[in-house]
């Protein structure tokens, strides 16, 4: 037998139980509890304590811990901007997108770890979904070019943005001796001489201006792309 689809979205929220208690109060404190401690850190008791409120009290919103984090998920969302490409034109629309999507996953890294696990059918990412939709069709293409095109523009965005989220998490508060690192680097591609040319030069470049340089070079390739493809 086949398992029904269900999600926080496909219902009516429920009204509060008690005055100065609401469903949103609830998912801001449970965004503040996953920056602080991330998705192992987030439960319904810590959630509970951190509301001075019982967990049971919390079921009345939310069927589970799943369900929490879609509404959770959502807010993230809501952080990213997409201008109206009618407006901007679809390359600024575009553009403005990636950059804001990478700093709300870089502010709330917790969201990486979401990433096609939880349905994202929030009225924000719906808006997102929406705009980027109508951001590609400004564009030129049609069809289920348009979905192509927003996967492949999300897909760049998740998949620069993830590793730094993870190297964030667990190198990031580490003091590691720059010259240690680069030489012990430098043995482990000691029979790559094209590796060695880049770990051997002078400049010690730092590491998120590095990837901020990074993103910046592989978006303009990723719009440069899609801009050709419509070319020809």
């Amino acid at each position: 037998m086949s398992k029904s689809f269900t999600s926080v979205w496909l219902r009516e929220p429920r009204k509060a139980t008690s005055p100065g208690r609401s469903r949103q109060e609830i998912v801001r404190a449970a965004v503040e509890l996953l920056d602080e401690e991330g998705l192992n850190g987030l439960s319904m008791r810590k959630l509970g304590a951190k509301l001075s409120a019982g967990a049971t009290s919390l079921y009345w919103y939310v069927a589970n811990k799943d369900e929490l984090l879609e509404l959770a998920y959502d807010e993230v969302w809501a952080a990213m901007t997409v201008p109206d490409p009618d407006e901007v034109g679809w390359r600024e629309s575009a553009t403005v997108l990636a950059y804001s999507m990478r700093q709300a996953m870089l502010r709330h890294p917790w969201s990486a770890d979401l990433l096609g696990r939880l349905p994202a059918l929030g009225p924000n990412a719906m808006h997102v979904a929406d705009r980027m939709r109508r951001m590609f069709k400004v564009a030129g293409f049609s069809g289920m070019d348009i979905d192509f095109a927003n996967a492949t523009l999300t897909a760049y965005v998740f998949g620069m943005t993830s590793p730094e989220v993870a190297w964030d998490a667990t190198m990031g508060d580490k003091d590691y001796d720059a010259d240690e690192m680069r030489a012990s680097v430098a043995r482990a591609a000691a029979q790559f001489p094209d590796l060695l040319e880049r770990i051997n030069m002078t400049s010690y470049d730092d590491p998120r201006a590095v990837r901020a340089m990074a993103f910046d070079f592989g978006l303009l390739s990723v719009l440069d792309g899609l801009e050709r493809r419509l070319a020809t």
